[in-house]
């Protein structure tokens, strides 16, 4: 055989290697809300060694990754804490429409740090200011943070917010609200009962009824700027019974 009738089957040895990096799949950056950390940092984890597609995850309260998305930031899928900002990001074309989907869903809870002699809160004006003393209730931010804005919500419909809106300490993300009270510098907290689950520093003393707020629910889509084929595959695993599993050991509950 002369190296003219081989030169076919060596270039297709040389081309071997690319052939493998091309056949990889696209890495792809998640933006998501901060309550979803441990829970989605885990599903991720299970996706990569199904598929090899590599997963980057930003977390971050969801009214700041949503504007961070509007002014160009290099996310692939957005997973909010509330409609209103994936609405926001929809109603800007910023997003694909066709792949939104509400994955699940969460209840809000009263906190106190697990140190605390509290055990149960009756939510009422009186037993709040008695649990509160010369301290501050920790919530996200009440105007624009998903977990503060239901927060708000319950606590008016309870007749709570007079009480405690000037005694607020807020924050930019439920978690950072939650860390508030984990490290003992709140007597209180509002935060998503997940959260409350992942933090052994904390215990909950209340469950806020869900008829006192919208309901908490989590959309995910993909941003419009990304290719389809990118994150099909990831959007279905989260839609798909390993994810549910995940999510319900973690305290979410199904998407209504």
């Amino acid at each position: 055989m002369n190296f003219l009738s081989r030169l076919p089957c060596l270039l297709f040895l040389l081309a071997m290697p690319m052939l493998a990096q091309s056949a990889e799949p696209r890495p792809i950056t998640v933006f998501a809300a901060a309550s979803l950390k441990e829970s989605l940092d885990e599903a991720a984890a299970a996706w990569t060694t199904r598929s090899g597609q590599k997963v980057s995850i930003s977390y971050a309260g969801s009214a700041a990754l949503a504007r961070q998305i509007e002014q160009g930031a290099p996310a692939d899928i957005f997973l909010s804490a509330d409609s209103q900002w994936m609405d926001y990001l929809q109603q800007r074309k910023l997003i694909d429409v066709d792949t939104r989907a509400d994955v699940v869903g969460n209840r809000l809870v009263v906190i106190a740090p697990a140190a605390s002699a509290l055990r149960a809160l009756a939510l009422k004006p009186a037993a709040v200011r008695a649990a509160l003393g010369e301290g501050r209730l920790a919530m996200a931010e009440v105007a624009s943070v998903p977990a503060g804005r239901y927060g708000k919500q319950a606590l008016t419909a309870l007749g709570l917010w007079d009480t405690v809106s000037g005694r607020l300490a807020q924050a930019d993300n439920v978690r950072a609200a939650m860390a508030f009270v984990s490290r003992g510098e709140a007597p209180l907290g509002i935060v998503y009962a997940t959260d409350a689950q992942a933090e052994p520093r904390v215990r909950v003393v209340a469950a806020i009824p869900a008829r006192t707020h919208d309901v908490i629910l989590y959309p995910v889509a993909r941003v419009a700027k990304t290719p389809p084929a990118a994150t099909k595959g990831f959007l279905a695993f989260l839609r798909g019974d390993e994810a549910d599993a995940i999510f319900k050991r973690a305290g979410f509950l199904p998407a209504r």
